[in-house]
């Protein structure tokens, strides 16, 4: 990942977004210290976008099929507390 200082981005920002769409993430700096990333909008919709739903998820499940039994929960709301 390139990185560049602030006023650098700043003065070639157009580089700076053909090195994200081209290249990858672009790093700025403010103060010697990461502040922000430029990225591509393909990019940021596959972070944004789940791998799967979670119907999906919990449908696709290694447990399911398992035998593995989750027990019934008491019929008490509350459970008593020792002193």
């Amino acid at each position: 990942m390139a990185s560049w200082a602030v006023a650098e981005a700043k003065a070639r920002f157009s580089k700076v977004v053909e090195q994200a769409l081209s290249e990858g993430p672009q790093e700025i700096t403010r103060n010697g210290k990461q502040a922000v990333t430029v990225i591509a909008t393909k990019e940021l919709e596959k972070l944004r976008k789940p791998e799967q739903s979670l119907g999906e998820f919990l449908l696709n499940s290694p447990l399911r099929g398992s035998g593995l039994t989750i027990p019934k929960r008491s019929r008490w709301k509350t459970r008593p507390v020792k002193f």
